[in-house]
């Protein structure tokens, strides 16, 4: 119910006059229906009542009014009612906060704008300021309800004013407070401001408002589509197996929940369904069967050219206890662009601690790769090592070792041997350490045969191809066969002569000094190696060094320099595997002979889940 002046009815003070008859008047307590109590006071001061901090505003104002006011106006204070009690509202999700500060954004910046409010505070202010200095002693009151074409004088200028005309600047000096205790002074209806607009254009907001790094978190959300390319340009070719095509790509329905809820937030790895793991058997599978293991599609999601990359070495470390300072030019040669797939060095004459050997290794090739098998025969050490996310591929691992000595306990000489099953090819890894001698070609044939005889592999691992196999040949029982160590074959020259050939253009040298190898012309003949290839060879020959220096034998013996250390390679299938490099590592010299590695790039052809 609002009061005098269109004031709310919890005014906090209200202004009363006495009038001729020394009656009371409440102006404000008749209109809110509460009896004001009425007070004389025969010497006509004003008293006040109220809080103490209005009181001693309105005393101080009142000061400034004429004596004939001051006797006849009087002013109570009403105490104001408590304030309402805070709305409980539902909880609204973001959605609908987000919604309703755009609504009252839009709200204000209509009000901003409207056309139909003409009152500006900014106007009214001006206006007040400056009626104020022109009429000397008026108190604000007057000044805030006084306009700049007001002719009037202040009470000042008439002192003999009547009782009306004091009456009526009571009631404006109550509407006037009551205005300012509530923020009403100025008239007009809401306040103009003026429309505030950006620096530069906001940017565009796309509809899926979350974050890169929440839209991320997931990334395997089939509505994440750029997680293909930003895969693909971190992993690589494993890039493949991450997104798995036959989760959403058969057409049927899912529920979004239950599909969510499979998904991993902390994981790269492809949810697998309940069918699909139904329909797999690690017992029975099929070349070309959805979800099979070893399967084509597997295959293809891997390597789509169906091509692996393997690095293969040998390197006769003398019995030396000291290992090298730094692996990484033997391991991990400057010239390919990448990592290969799998690592397999072969060992002669060993360190004394082969736990030690192989934590090199591994802390040389880091973490994307694990050690697939490890074994040793007397001084011949392996290692095969594979990337970690290879390993699901690989079938058990065999070995099987051949003393080619005499005394089969002195285990200096002889053969190593690993297979296992990759996808569905087969392949054979030997190490060899064949009898040392300028003369002694023959008892290095004999080495050759005792071992592809005697090594019996594959123990378990079943033969992919058994009616291509030779009981009397280990190498004819497997799809790749890899063969590398110290074989020993020399050069049929003396030093004076090697050393001369070696002094001129090393291309022009390396070929020359091959004339003279013992392997070379051996296995043109077909008495040893029988179907193996080695790559062209454009590297110094790898024995015999001085120890820490580039020199070769500088001792009373004076051996000459020869292509001890070898990799040879063969295949049942033809042109399976090819030869990427063929080369030695001349910065390890802890031995005098220099560490040999090849890289190859081999054909793999799917399997079946047995």
């Amino acid at each position: 119910m609002s009061s005098l002046n269109g004031f709310s009815q919890h005014s906090g003070t209200c202004v009363t006059q006495r009038a001729e008859g020394g009656a009371v008047q409440d102006l404000h307590a008749k209109k809110a229906g509460r009896a004001g109590r009425k007070e004389a006071s025969g010497n006509g001061v004003l008293t006040f009542e109220g809080p103490p901090r209005v009181d001693t505003f309105i005393s101080e104002t009142l000061k400034l009014l004429p004596d004939e006011f001051k006797a006849n106006v009087k002013v109570k204070s009403i105490t104001p009612r408590p304030p309402r009690k805070p709305r409980l509202e539902r909880a609204a999700s973001l959605d609908e906060k987000n919604w309703r500060r755009w609504r009252r954004f839009r709200s204000s910046q209509e009000s901003l704008t409207d056309p139909n409010e003409t009152s500006s505070s900014n106007g009214s202010l001006h206006d007040a300021s400056l009626t104020s200095p022109v009429r000397g002693r008026a108190t604000p009151c007057d000044s805030l309800h006084s306009s700049p074409d007001a002719s009037e004088e202040s009470p000042v200028g008439k002192n003999k004013g009547s009782a009306s005309e004091l009456g009526k600047r009571a009631s404006e000096i109550s509407s006037a407070f009551g205005g300012l205790l509530r923020g009403k002074a100025f008239a007009g209806g809401k306040p103009r401001l003026s429309q505030i607009m950006p620096a530069r254009p906001l940017p565009p907001m796309e509809l899926n408002v979350a974050s890169h790094t929440l839209r991320t978190a997931n990334k395997i959300d089939p509505d994440f589509m750029d997680y293909q390319r930003y895969s693909q340009h971190k992993f690589g070719r494993v890039s493949n197996s991450l997104s798995d095509t036959r989760l959403h790509g058969d057409g049927t329905a899912y529920d979004n929940c239950s599909t969510d809820s499979m998904k991993s937030t902390f994981s790269l790895l492809t949810p697998i369904r309940s069918k699909d793991v139904r329909s797999r058997s690690y017992l029975e599978g099929s070349l070309l069967a959805s979800g099979a293991l070893l399967g084509a599609e597997e295959l293809s999601r891997y390597f789509p050219d169906r091509n692996v990359g393997i690095f293969v070495a040998t390197w006769n470390m003398q019995g030396q206890k000291e290992l090298p300072e730094n692996l990484d030019d033997f391991l991990l040669p400057t010239d390919p662009d990448f990592a290969q797939d799998m690592y397999v060095i072969g060992v002669q004459e060993g360190c004394p601690d082969r736990r030690e050997w192989e934590i090199r290794l591994q802390e040389t090739l880091g973490p994307h790769y694990v050690m697939l098998y490890s074994a040793a025969h007397g001084v011949l050490y392996m290692s095969v090592f594979i990337r970690r996310d290879l390993i699901w591929f690989c079938s058990e691992v065999e070995y099987a070792t051949v003393t080619t000595r005499i005394v089969s306990q002195i285990k200096t000489k002889g053969a190593l041997g690993i297979c296992f099953t990759f996808f569905g090819t087969s392949f054979l890894f030997i190490t060899s350490h064949f009898t040392s001698g300028d003369s002694k070609v023959n008892e290095r044939k004999l080495d050759y045969n005792k071992t592809i005889q005697a090594l019996t592999l594959p123990k378990v691992v079943p033969d992919t191809n058994p009616y291509r196999s030779s009981s009397g040949d280990v190498t004819t029982r497997f799809d790749e066969v890899f063969w590398f160590g110290d074989f020993n074959f020399r050069l049929n020259k003396d030093r004076e002569t090697v050393d001369s050939i070696l002094s001129q253009d090393p291309e022009t040298g390396v070929s020359k000094l091959l004339a003279y190898d013992q392997l070379t012309s051996e296995m043109g003949r077909g008495s040893i190696f029988k179907g193996f290839q080695e790559a062209d060879i454009h590297f110094r020959p790898s024995y015999k060094f001085d120890i820490g220096k580039d020199s070769y034998d500088t001792t009373s013996k004076q051996r000459t320099p020869s292509y001890t250390d070898r990799v040879v390679f063969r295949s049942r299938y033809r042109d399976d595997i090819q030869a990427v490099k063929y080369s030695s590592c001349p910065v390890i010299k802890t031995s005098d002979h220099r560490p040999v590695f090849a890289l190859f790039r081999v054909k793999v052809r799917p399997g079946r889940d047995k």
